[in-house]
């Protein structure tokens, strides 16, 4: 047996550590020197002096480190930010009062001195061009070079062989392989760019069906299995009330549904940043498990109690916010179209999320690969939300894409000094196609046309068929405009699983497993669904543009005959929409149709009537559409919205760049892989004429078998005689 990579070398120090010891000293004693030449309440009279004061504040964040890590497991982040910024204070203070060469002042004083210099460092880094990533991952870099010995070569080195193998998963959400295509051509991603034109690595499509949401790509690909989940949120008859799957307590419900405990991740792995967890036993701002808190020990503890790099990060959030407006005031004043409002607390979001939470992740998955755990898997959400609200080619998105990969890369360093080998999996969860949003094209939100459509030529109560009691003619409460169109929706779902995360307040404290911020922060909790007074006579929810209407007093799914028994101009209506290419209604004999505005379709024998709907979706239209109505908790109604002849749909939610349904660029997911690892031409299917891998599950199954390939999961047993023990 080889001796482990991590016992080679363990007191060795490299020249990265000199290098990246000096540049510390540097930058904290000219941040400090000019952070007191500003303070007017702190004064040095001995230049020298500063350099003692950078090695005193150095010094004791190294010492205090461990406390806090320590504390963490009691208090959580909150608790180690505090100790650890009024712990940094004091050594700040005892520096610059003890220390010759100093005259300092009162604590707000220091206060000042210490967060000015760290803004000042922060400037300073931004001027030169050095990464802000590298600079949170300095000291897990200079740590793990030294426990390895020497940095190892790429893949295929003489020290690979002693190593075991390991596999890094990494979700760059919302990324459609024409969108990389686009990327790679423009040299915006040069690390995967460097990987495929050396031929470590091959890229090819995968199929993300209907829905092509977040929620369901990613239980699909992390539990093999995607039929709980309809939408990117739906009504449920069990639960009576709206499922929200960027609420805790309901993607845990969802995936306790879904989980078989045999997950990709199972076995050891590690979630960071998912929405479910995969079975792994080390789960990081996973949304499924937010009441978990970060656990203990981790690299946050450095990434929140060091006030430099704090506030760093929040510096250079501040610069995104501040980009986030300038950008969107760009559009407005160039008259870019389509477009949508980009104010509200968007630029917050995006600030939090494409600079703090991608710090954040950025480490914990660089501590993981250094920690040698034998899976990860990581969900990068940058690129995706600036897309929403931009659009999936506009310059800021593709800039979100290059720094996505400018983070992969530096896994890639760490990885070259971990202490496993380990290949690296790009792919994403589903594209995203432009288009402006349904309300735009039709003056109104899809809840609104849908209520008006209800309201015309309704039916007398007596005269409708079908199960239930009659809708309410004075009162019937509908879903609420905000919750039916609410564009922030799904970005706030990373910001609410970090906010958990901080809490640390465990799964029976108050406000456990609800949104803390953000829209659907009042939605109900399910134990309050029992006592109220009242459903509502429609549920309108839009998935980007794939959209369904409930009926939720109904015990049961409407047909297509008793909806126009009831509401006559609603069907007809949404048909005839110009935002609506496509209607689906159930028949009483169970049979699906598509309904289009001249012709329709018959899903399961594909029977066509007048003109096929269908034609401008593509071949897997149809297959898509009746595999999603035929979900237990899909609308009585499906829509998916017209589309053009460039790809340009219309969200039935307020964002210009979408994903759910069918149309552009939003099915056409990717899929990035090692190329000495296989991928069977059997598994592939014809899609508009290209081989792929159709459906969340089969990129889940393919991903186990390279577990098994490289060793991290045990192999299929040979068939035969069943074991009497019941054993495999």
């Amino acid at each position: 047996m080889s001796v482990p990579a991590r016992a080679r070398g363990a007191a060795r120090v490299t020249a990265a550590d000199v290098r990246g010891a000096a540049w510390s000293l540097v930058s904290t004693t000219l941040g400090l020197g000019l952070a007191i030449w500003v303070v007017p309440g702190v004064e040095v009279t001995k230049p020298w002096s500063l350099v003692l004061a950078a090695l005193a504040v150095g010094v004791g964040d190294a010492l205090l480190r461990p406390v806090l890590r320590r504390l963490a497991r009691r208090s959580g982040v909150v608790g180690a930010l505090v100790s650890g910024m009024a712990a940094q204070l004091v050594v700040a203070w005892a520096a610059l009062t003890y220390l010759p060469g100093f005259r300092s002042g009162s604590w707000l004083d220091v206060l000042a001195v210490l967060v000015l210099a760290a803004v000042l460092m922060a400037l300073g880094r931004w001027v030169v061009g050095a990464s802000d990533n590298e600079y949170v991952l300095g000291d897990l870099l200079r740590r793990a070079r030294r426990h390895a010995g020497v940095p190892r070569p790429a893949r295929g080195g003489a020290d690979d062989a002693g190593r075991p193998a390991g596999l890094l998963v990494v979700l760059l959400d919302g990324v459609a392989r024409p969108t990389l295509d686009y990327a790679l051509q423009a040299g915006l991603v040069p690390t995967l760019a460097r990987w495929l034109g050396s031929g470590s690595h091959h890229l090819t499509t995968w199929w993300a069906r209907v829905p092509a949401t977040t929620p369901a790509s990613t239980i699909g690909l992390l539990h093999g299995s995607t039929e709980h989940v309809p939408a990117f949120r739906w009504w449920s008859r069990a639960l009576g009330r709206l499922v929200v799957t960027n609420r805790p307590a309901d993607a845990a419900a969802v995936e306790a549904r879904t989980s078989d405990g045999a997950g990709l991740l199972a076995g050891g792995g590690v979630a960071v940043s998912t929405m479910f967890s995969g079975d792994a036993a080390t789960s990081l701002l996973v949304m499924s498990r937010a009441s978990a808190g970060l656990g203990p020990g981790q690299m946050f503890v450095h990434f929140f109690a060091s006030p430099f790099v704090l506030v760093r990060a929040v510096v250079v959030a501040l610069g995104e916010l501040l980009k986030e407006l300038y950008q969107g005031w760009q559009q407005a004043v160039r008259g870019v179209e389509p477009r949508v409002s980009r104010l509200g607390w968007y630029p917050v979001l995006r600030a939090v999320t494409n600079v703090v939470l991608r710090d954040l992740n950025t480490t914990l998955v660089a501590e993981q690969l250094v920690r040698g755990a034998p899976v990860v898997c990581v969900d990068l959400v940058d690129y995706d939300e600036i897309a929403h609200h931009a659009g999936p080619l506009r310059p800021e998105s593709l800039r979100a894409l290059e720094g996505l990969d400018g983070v992969v890369g530096l896994w890639e360093q760490v990885a070259a000094v971990a202490p496993r080998r380990y290949e690296v999996v790009v792919l994403s969860d589903h594209g995203q196609s432009l288009g402006p949003t349904f309300e735009q094209v039709a003056g109104r939100t899809f809840l609104d046309e849908v209520r008006r459509l209800m309201a015309l030529d309704r039916a007398p109560a007596d005269d409708v068929p079908g199960p239930g009691r009659a809708p309410r003619e004075d009162g019937a409460r509908v879903e609420g405009r905000r919750r039916a169109t609410a564009p922030d929706s799904e970005a706030w779902g990373p910001t609410n699983t970090a906010l958990h995360a901080l809490r640390h307040a465990g799964d029976d404290a108050p406000g456990a497993g609800r949104m803390l911020v953000g829209p659907d922060r009042s939605e109900r909790r399910a134990d309050a669904a029992a006592t109220a007074p009242e459903l509502p006579e429609v549920a309108v929810v839009g998935s980007g543009n794939l959209g369904m209407v409930w009926f939720p007093r109904e015990p049961r799914r409407l047909t297509g005959d008793e909806v126009r028994a009831r509401w006559p101009a609603l069907l007809p209506g949404l048909v005839a929409h110009p935002a609506v290419g496509v209607v689906v209604e159930r028949g009483a004999d169970g049979r699906v149709r598509a309904q289009g505005r001249t012709g329709s379709r018959d899903l399961r024998t594909g029977e066509v009537v007048g003109e096929d709907p269908l034609a401008a979706y593509g071949s897997r239209a149809a297959a898509d559409l009746e595999r999603v109505a035929g979900l237990e908790d899909a609308g009585d109604l499906v829509l998916v919205s017209r589309v053009d002849e460039v790809g340009m749909v219309h969200a039935f939610e307020g964002l210009v760049g979408s994903h759910g349904g069918l149309g552009g660029a939003q099915n056409e997911a990717v899929l990035l892989w090692p190329a000495h690892l296989a991928l069977p031409d059997d598994e592939l299917e014809v899609v508009d004429g290209e081989r792929v891998l159709v459906g969340a599950e089969a990129v889940h199954r393919r991903l186990v078998a390279w577990l098994r390939d490289l060793g991290l999961r045990e192999p299929v047993p040979a068939r035969g005689p069943a074991r009497r023990d019941g054993a495999p």
